[in-house]
């Protein structure tokens, strides 16, 4: 990408701000060749002053929506589980918890992920549906991250996910109380053994296994800079519908 395309791309994008021209989108995003391509396009959005993006939002969603999939698969190529994120959730008293899943989608509507319902994540969703994602591309120094409401996908969503796994993965979902204390290893597998002979070559997903979607209020792009002076650019808003803010923290 030479500078005078993408010179053109962010110049645009800024003529039209705080609209967001979505004709822009393509362009901007066929820019992100580069690590300096993409430090350039996040800092031409949130360089300055915070600002507010009016109208319906769904603009700048898809725009962050297509920032993040660059920075993990046109630039996050070399990170060896790009898609492994760390989920933090809290409970009612606000005691928090975090550990790592693996990101199964992500468009307009969201982040997606698959667990067990009555694990300690689930439990403290069902409590609590406030949450943080983080994505870490260290060899990249790179960091995105991300807070929104969760909630449950339908079940046709969950039942069509289930269907794509491994035969093993399907009847682990049966077997396992994840979370919960159990007496040992051997008895794990033996509940497994158990639930492959009941529910043969094509189990049905358990009712208590399903998906989560995230709706981002809240979006970090993090570039490692020299002298630790890193790029940190904010988009959020207090609540779907609301306008988006724009913001530069210090590193």
């Amino acid at each position: 990408m030479s500078a005078s395309h993408f010179d053109e791309a962010t110049a645009e994008l800024a003529e039209e701000r705080p609209a967001i021209r979505e004709r822009a989108l393509p362009t901007l995003l066929d820019a992100l060749h580069d690590r300096e391509d993409a430090v350039r396009c996040v800092a031409a959005l949130g360089l300055g002053q915070a600002q507010a993006i009016s109208g319906s939002g769904s603009r700048l969603r898809r725009l962050l929506i297509g920032l993040y999939k660059c920075w993990q698969i046109v630039l996050g190529r070399p990170s060896g589980e790009p898609n492994a994120m760390t989920l933090a959730t809290a409970d009612n008293t606000g005691r928090p918890s975090a550990r790592m899943v693996l990101l199964k989608c992500v468009d307009e509507r969201g982040f997606v992920f698959f667990t067990n319902y009555e694990s300690r994540k689930g439990a403290e969703l069902a409590v609590n549906p406030h949450a943080a994602l983080q994505f870490f591309w260290p060899e990249l120094e790179r960091v995105v991250r991300v807070e929104g409401v969760v909630s449950k996908l339908a079940d046709a969503e969950s039942d069509e996910y289930y269907r794509t796994r491994p035969l093993g993965s399907r009847i682990g979902a049966w077997a396992s109380p994840q979370s919960q204390v159990i007496p040992s290893r051997a008895a794990l597998e033996a509940t497994w053994a158990a639930e492959q002979a009941r529910q043969g070559d094509d189990p049905v997903r358990p009712p208590q296994w399903g998906g989560y979607r995230l709706q981002p209020l809240y979006w970090e792009f993090w570039q490692g800079r020299a002298s630790r002076l890193h790029d940190r650019l904010v988009f959020q808003r207090a609540e779907e519908g609301a306008a988006w803010q724009l913001s530069r923290l210090a590193p």
